[in-house]
């Protein structure tokens, strides 16, 4: 594998739920994926890194590649919880690989889904990435981690969810049908609550979200009312970013192309499906990694 077009390549892509990795060659592609455990910088970075490195040998094996021959691959992984240079050097420095460029999880999901195309991008998942792309240059919005930003995520609804119970347990709100079926899952118990939340992931409060966006199409008050204060926050993020009507725009993520429901009719009647996922993104930048260190070896 010494020429460049047959070298090992891997893209990861990793969050609160879920991490995901595609292994290939720039001649052949991607050749196999695989998915495991979360992988969040910030919430656990032991864990991130052991499940990494684990999905990542779960694809090799699934592309007949040795484990022996990940050490000489070109990487680029891209998770959630990635808060600086400082933390990308940390990250790459404890997996095996030989190139490795470790960034947060925003370029792959923006380049996975545009490719070289301008436009904007919600990805809405457990955390929410709003970004635009515009002659190869990207700007974001947001996603400063589930304790002080995410709005309109996964993560998000769910713990304003379980605030939501809890004030109606107090007798300070009224229970929807939504409130009721989310404090059973507790046997209608705070304290469940309350034990549940001092423990919770960013992953572990999305279990919700399933729950409360298809509530929330289908009528219910609260649950109605929670998704609508998402998606004006979306749409403030498109504002600033400098979206307009007409402009390209991908909804992205578990959750991402629900919220076209509740979306200004301009913006919804507008919308294009994503040329691919934040994995294939993540595959398509390590491509272009090897590429350039291709050429700086000439």
């Amino acid at each position: 594998m010494s020429d460049s077009k047959h070298k090992i390549l891997i893209g990861v892509d990793g969050g609160g739920t879920g991490c995901r990795a595609a292994i290939g060659t720039a001649d052949g592609g991607v050749l196999a994926r695989a998915e495991g455990g979360r992988a969040n910088a910030t919430s656990d970075f032991a864990l991130a890194v052991k499940n990494i490195i684990a999905t990542v040998r779960l694809a090799a094996e699934g592309a007949g590649i040795p484990i022996a021959a990940l050490e000489t691959a070109t990487a680029h992984i891209g998770i959630a919880g990635v808060l600086g240079p400082e933390t990308a050097a940390q990250v790459a420095a404890a997996l095996p690989f030989k190139d490795c460029k470790v960034t947060d999880d925003r370029p792959t999901a923006i380049t996975g889904a545009l490719g070289n195309q301008n436009g904007y991008l919600l990805s809405v998942g457990t955390g929410t990435i709003a970004a635009a792309s515009q002659s190869g240059v990207f700007s974001y919005i947001g996603g400063w981690g589930f304790q002080v930003s995410d709005q309109a995520s996964g993560a998000w609804l769910g713990r304003a969810a379980l605030a939501q119970v809890l004030l109606c347990h107090d007798g300070l709100s009224a229970h929807t049908d939504l409130t009721c079926k989310i404090f059973a899952r507790f046997d209608n118990d705070p304290n469940a609550i309350v034990t549940f939340s001092l423990a919770a992931k960013p992953g572990d409060f999305a279990t919700f979200a399933p729950d409360i966006m298809a509530s929330a199409q289908a009528g219910d008050v609260w649950g109605r009312r929670v998704v609508d204060k998402g998606a004006t926050y979306l749409m403030r993020c498109l504002g600033t970013l400098g979206y307009q009507s007409g402009d390209r725009l991908c909804l992205t993520g578990g959750l991402g192309p629900h919220y076209a429901a509740f979306l200004p009719e301009p913006v919804a009647s507008g919308l294009i499906s994503a040329k691919g996922s934040a994995l294939d993104g993540a595959f398509q930048l390590a491509k272009a990694s090897q590429v350039t260190l291709s050429e700086d070896a000439r």
